[in-house]
């Protein structure tokens, strides 16, 4: 069992915040664990944008105890950016919550 602190925040944010999870919900980012257990990794919070939109954050460090070391070292940028000099066609790839799609498999 995990407990993190809960920072208080306003009715409006914390409908915006549903928002946001719910949509991650929908596309299949994230999954409820269980309604008996207590697993809360990080406070979720907001970042406004000056266009109001907002992005939901938070801080996972402790997702780490979760997760198993990826041994496969990092690729160089240099050598990544050397083959890309020598590419014919670049594409850009839309990444819509990027960060969210790591899978953490689930513990006995």
């Amino acid at each position: 069992m995990l407990r993190r602190t809960l920072y208080p925040v306003s009715l409006e944010t914390r409908k915006e915040i549903g928002k946001h999870i719910n949509e991650l919900l929908d596309m299949d980012v994230i999954r409820k664990i269980g309604q008996n257990k207590i697993v809360e990794i990080t406070t979720p919070f907001l970042i406004t944008w000056h266009d109001s939109k907002s992005r939901l954050c938070g801080d996972f460090r402790a997702l780490s105890n979760y997760t198993t070391a990826d041994r496969d070292p990092i690729p160089r940028i240099s050598l990544a950016l050397d083959k890309l000099a020598k590419a014919r066609y670049i594409t850009k790839m839309d990444c819509i919550k990027a960060f969210t799609r790591m899978e953490v498999n689930q513990t006995p």
